[in-house]
Protein backbone atom coordinates (compact mmCIF):
# COMPACT_ATOMS: atom_id res chain seq x y z
CA UNK A 1 0.00 0.00 0.00
CA UNK A 2 1.32 3.48 -0.89
CA UNK A 3 2.26 5.76 1.74
CA UNK A 4 0.88 9.20 2.07
CA UNK A 5 2.83 12.48 2.06
CA UNK A 6 2.32 14.67 4.22
CA UNK A 7 0.65 18.38 3.59
CA UNK A 8 3.86 20.04 3.32
CA UNK A 9 5.38 17.63 0.66
CA UNK A 10 2.12 16.99 -0.88
CA UNK A 11 2.39 20.75 -1.91
CA UNK A 12 5.61 20.99 -2.28
CA UNK A 13 5.83 18.51 -4.99
CA UNK A 14 2.52 19.63 -7.01
CA UNK A 15 3.97 23.35 -6.73
CA UNK A 16 7.18 21.86 -8.73
CA UNK A 17 4.73 20.24 -11.10
CA UNK A 18 2.76 23.44 -12.18
CA UNK A 19 5.96 25.52 -12.36
CA UNK A 20 6.59 23.66 -15.72
CA UNK A 21 5.31 25.23 -18.63
CA UNK A 22 5.35 22.38 -20.95
CA UNK A 23 3.51 19.77 -18.95
CA UNK A 24 0.34 22.83 -19.14
CA UNK A 25 1.15 22.89 -23.23
CA UNK A 26 0.76 18.73 -22.82
CA UNK A 27 -2.70 19.54 -20.91
CA UNK A 28 -0.92 16.97 -18.78
CA UNK A 29 -2.22 16.45 -14.89
CA UNK A 30 -1.10 15.05 -11.79
CA UNK A 31 -3.58 12.38 -11.16
CA UNK A 32 -1.79 10.47 -8.40
CA UNK A 33 1.04 10.78 -5.61
CA UNK A 34 2.62 9.01 -2.92
CA UNK A 35 6.11 8.84 -1.12
CA UNK A 36 8.16 7.43 -4.19
CA UNK A 37 5.65 7.12 -6.58
CA UNK A 38 3.73 9.46 -9.44
CA UNK A 39 1.20 8.99 -11.89
CA UNK A 40 0.55 11.81 -14.46
CA UNK A 41 -1.83 11.93 -17.43
CA UNK A 42 -2.71 13.79 -20.33
CA UNK A 43 -5.15 13.73 -23.38
CA UNK A 44 -3.91 12.08 -26.36
CA UNK A 45 -4.10 15.27 -29.11
CA UNK A 46 -3.67 15.09 -33.08
CA UNK A 47 -1.38 18.14 -32.52
CA UNK A 48 1.31 16.20 -30.64
CA UNK A 49 1.19 13.29 -33.69
CA UNK A 50 4.15 11.93 -35.57
CA UNK A 51 3.79 11.27 -39.70
CA UNK A 52 1.92 8.18 -38.41
CA UNK A 53 -0.56 9.37 -36.73
CA UNK A 54 0.82 8.00 -33.48
CA UNK A 55 1.49 9.95 -30.12
CA UNK A 56 5.10 11.53 -31.23
CA UNK A 57 8.08 9.13 -28.63
CA UNK A 58 9.14 12.29 -27.34
CA UNK A 59 5.56 13.25 -25.29
CA UNK A 60 5.19 9.85 -23.95
CA UNK A 61 9.32 10.16 -22.83
CA UNK A 62 8.54 14.07 -21.61
CA UNK A 63 5.03 12.55 -19.62
CA UNK A 64 7.30 9.41 -18.23
CA UNK A 65 10.18 11.70 -17.95
CA UNK A 66 8.40 14.29 -15.75
CA UNK A 67 6.57 11.43 -13.23
CA UNK A 68 9.78 10.10 -13.07
CA UNK A 69 11.00 13.33 -11.26
CA UNK A 70 8.37 13.79 -9.27
CA UNK A 71 8.51 10.44 -7.61
CA UNK A 72 12.10 11.23 -6.64
CA UNK A 73 11.01 14.86 -5.62
CA UNK A 74 8.34 13.05 -3.16
CA UNK A 75 11.17 11.72 -1.58
CA UNK A 76 13.62 14.80 -1.24
CA UNK A 77 14.13 16.70 2.20
CA UNK A 78 12.61 20.51 1.87
CA UNK A 79 15.17 22.58 0.13
CA UNK A 80 15.90 19.89 -2.68
CA UNK A 81 14.99 19.31 -5.84
CA UNK A 82 16.03 16.89 -8.92
CA UNK A 83 17.63 17.00 -12.23
CA UNK A 84 17.41 13.63 -14.38
CA UNK A 85 21.01 13.20 -15.53
CA UNK A 86 20.24 9.76 -17.68
CA UNK A 87 17.95 8.17 -18.87
CA UNK A 88 16.25 5.20 -21.48
CA UNK A 89 13.01 4.76 -22.85
CA UNK A 90 11.49 1.62 -24.39
CA UNK A 91 8.56 1.60 -26.65
CA UNK A 92 6.69 -1.51 -26.80
CA UNK A 93 3.80 0.22 -29.00
CA UNK A 94 2.13 3.07 -30.28
CA UNK A 95 0.23 5.46 -27.68
CA UNK A 96 -3.18 5.58 -29.43
CA UNK A 97 -6.62 6.69 -27.74
CA UNK A 98 -7.72 9.71 -25.96
CA UNK A 99 -5.47 9.43 -22.65
CA UNK A 100 -2.01 8.77 -21.97
CA UNK A 101 -1.01 7.70 -18.05
CA UNK A 102 2.74 7.44 -16.98
CA UNK A 103 3.01 5.60 -13.54
CA UNK A 104 6.23 6.15 -11.98
CA UNK A 105 7.99 4.20 -8.93
CA UNK A 106 11.08 5.36 -7.19
CA UNK A 107 13.91 1.79 -7.45
CA UNK A 108 16.35 3.22 -5.03
CA UNK A 109 16.76 6.84 -3.27
CA UNK A 110 19.72 7.81 -2.76
CA UNK A 111 21.62 11.02 -0.82
CA UNK A 112 22.79 12.64 -4.14
CA UNK A 113 21.22 9.80 -7.09
CA UNK A 114 17.76 8.01 -6.91
CA UNK A 115 16.73 5.46 -9.88
CA UNK A 116 13.29 5.54 -10.77
CA UNK A 117 11.12 3.68 -13.70
CA UNK A 118 7.87 5.04 -15.71
CA UNK A 119 5.60 3.05 -17.31
CA UNK A 120 3.79 4.70 -20.10
CA UNK A 121 -0.02 3.21 -20.87
CA UNK A 122 -2.65 4.45 -23.50
CA UNK A 123 -6.34 4.03 -22.67
CA UNK A 124 -8.45 3.30 -25.94
CA UNK A 125 -12.25 2.88 -25.79
CA UNK A 126 -11.80 1.87 -21.78
CA UNK A 127 -8.85 -0.25 -22.36
CA UNK A 128 -5.63 0.03 -20.79
CA UNK A 129 -2.36 -0.57 -23.02
CA UNK A 130 1.45 -0.52 -22.02
CA UNK A 131 3.23 1.40 -24.60
CA UNK A 132 6.74 2.05 -22.72
CA UNK A 133 8.94 2.27 -19.91
CA UNK A 134 11.40 4.98 -18.66
CA UNK A 135 14.24 4.12 -16.56
CA UNK A 136 15.59 7.40 -15.46
CA UNK A 137 18.91 8.23 -12.93
CA UNK A 138 17.64 11.82 -10.67
CA UNK A 139 20.28 13.83 -9.41
CA UNK A 140 19.84 15.77 -5.98
CA UNK A 141 20.11 19.37 -6.02
CA UNK A 142 19.55 22.59 -3.84
CA UNK A 143 16.61 24.34 -4.88
CA UNK A 144 16.40 26.36 -7.41
CA UNK A 145 14.83 29.42 -5.52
Amino acid sequence: MPTLLDADQTARVHASFDAQAFMRTLDARMTGLAAGQCELSMPIHAAFAQQHGFLHGAVVTALSDSAAGHAALSLMPPGSSVLAIEYKQNFFAPAVGDTLIARAEVVRSGKSVSVVTAKAFSIAKGVEKPVGLLVATMMTMPDAA
